[in-house]
């Protein structure tokens, strides 16, 4: 898939029960794929924020986003792809590290301005954030040592300068 099929989008919405399983049917109804979703309280906690990266054709977005726009408990509802946007993402990456190879595991981690949270005698727990693009090349760079286990939150999303999400 595309890089211009992936679709950054930010919800304001009512913090209740059910608003999550609404949100997700109106994509599942149109064959849309959520890629990634974060969901989070908002500076006034009667709201949450969501931030979804979800994949699919951008004219059947359009319909979403109306559609979305539409439930009762959604604020408001945005497509920030190609927005001039704030997008970071948290990976905790566990990597297979003896000692010897400790010191190159390290030095990957500090070009990558990663903090390293955890060490133990075969592994070392990084914590890194980004973009994706980012977090991709650092996985890669890991790749080789022995990636043991890995998380990433997915795409937060929050508009530059005085413009609202």
């Amino acid at each position: 898939m595309s890089r211009e099929d992936l679709h950054s989008i930010s919800l304001l919405v009512n913090n209740k029960p059910g608003v999550l399983i609404r949100i997700s049917l109106v994509f599942a109804r149109r064959g849309y794929n959520i890629d990634s979703l974060v969901v989070s309280p908002a500076h006034n906690r009667q709201f949450s924020r969501m931030s979804i990266t979800a994949s699919g054709d951008p004219d059947t977005l359009v319909l979403i986003l109306g559609q979305l726009n539409k439930l009762v408990d959604v604020i408001h509802a945005t497509d920030h792809t190609g927005d001039v946007v704030v997008q970071r993402e948290l990976a905790l990456i566990k990597v297979d590290c003896t000692a010897e190879r400790r010191t190159e595991v390290l030095q990957i981690s500090e070009h990558f301005k990663c903090q390293s949270v955890d060490i133990s005698d075969t592994t070392v727990l990084l914590e890194a954030t980004g973009n994706s693009d980012k977090l991709d090349a650092l996985e890669l760079m890991l790749e080789k040592h022995g990636i043991v286990e890995i998380v990433r939150s997915g795409k937060l999303v929050m508009a530059r300068g005085a413009s609202a999400t």
